[in-house]
């Protein structure tokens, strides 16, 4: 597939192929928030070679197919039907594409929830069912959920939501009907895919750094295994020095050099090399002026400059602008 094109890019290009009467069709099933973002996308739209058109369409039938057969059949039927109309690897990445998509759609409302009332709702329930319910958040209110919870039992939810796989539709029904007083209650599919190592590796990405210091402090007392392949999964600060020279140049251009300064105080010497080395002469002349002026600096306020700066980077890389070798996604298109 052409890298140079970004899922949106090529959800716009799937509409337009599609032809006028089929997409306003389309628009009537859209939120309006994707409503916006797709346009958008279509207005800006330039010349497609038809080759790279056509893999587009290839792409997104395959997904289409892909999740017709996993809802229809199951896991282990869609396997069989995609690995044969499609050959081993690409019917394996359709299938993991579609069941990490289709997890989403169980609990929808959950995702609408603003974090705090959704903490209060399952504060008092069991860790399973904690993990059970942040697995089908998002990765931001899960981690901010995780972050307030008693110390008591952070680390077991942690531990039960990397060591989720699949959980059954009676099961998230039971948790549904918890629930179903203050949200619609939704339909859930076959064996969805919850939870796991990548998913706790997101979370763990959004959450703060004194947070994640903890959790990975006590999870490694608990299995140091597991610890081990939730950071494999991860980027961190420290990660920076795996990016490529393009990438490190291109989220430069998005952070203040006030902010850089403050997230260089606390870092290792090979992330500062690297940084400095890709920084223009004048930015970097900046930042080291700034950082010599910098006294008595809290550790929160560094990790919490570091941490928006892995932001940015997880944002370009979701943008399909860099690309790291942690915690990398297939694009999907929506």
């Amino acid at each position: 597939m052409d890298v140079s094109l970004t899922p949106r890019q090529k959800a716009a290009q799937v509409v337009i192929s599609l032809g006028a009467d089929i997409a306003s069709n389309i628009y009537k099933h859209l939120q309006e928030d994707e409503i916006e973002i797709l346009t958008y996308e279509i207005t800006r739209q330039e010349s497609v070679p038809p080759e790279v058109s056509d893999q587009v369409i290839d792409e997104f039938y395959g997904l289409c197919v892909a999740q017709k057969v996993y809802i229809e059949g199951g896991i282990n039927y869609a396997r069989n039907v995609l690995e044969k109309a499609f050959g081993i690897q690409q019917g394996s990445a359709l299938l993991e594409r579609v069941t990490k998509t289709l997890r989403t759609k169980a609990f929808e409302f959950i995702r609408k929830a603003d974090y705090k009332n959704l903490m209060n709702m399952i504060m008092n329930e069991h860790p399973q069912t904690i993990a059970l319910v942040l697995s089908y958040a998002r990765a931001d209110q899960a981690s901010a959920i995780i972050s307030e919870l008693p110390k008591s039992i952070r680390v077991e939810v942690v531990e039960r939501i990397a060591r989720m796989d699949r959980t059954s539709p009676e099961i998230i029904r039971q948790v549904e009907t918890i629930l179903e007083r203050k949200f619609e209650s939704v339909v859930s599919f076959d064996l969805l895919e919850v939870g796991g190592i990548n998913y706790i590796a997101e979370i763990m990405n959004n959450i703060d750094r004194g947070t994640e210091k903890y959790i990975f402090d006590e999870l490694s007392k608990n299995d140091a295994k597991l610890s081990e392949e939730i950071r494999k999964r991860m980027f961190v600060f420290e990660d920076i020095v795996i990016l490529d020279p393009m990438s490190i140049q291109r989220f430069l251009q998005e952070i203040d050099t006030k902010e850089m300064s403050v997230a260089l105080k606390g870092a290792n010497k090979a992330v500062a090399d690297i940084i400095f080395e890709n920084m223009s002469q004048r930015m970097g002349e900046t930042v080291k002026s700034e950082m010599e002026y910098l006294h008595n600096v809290r550790v929160r306020d560094v990790e919490e400059a570091q941490q928006k700066i892995v932001s940015v980077i997880r944002r370009l890389e979701e943008e399909g602008e860099i690309v790291t070798s942690k915690g990398g996604k297939d694009d999907i298109i929506v």
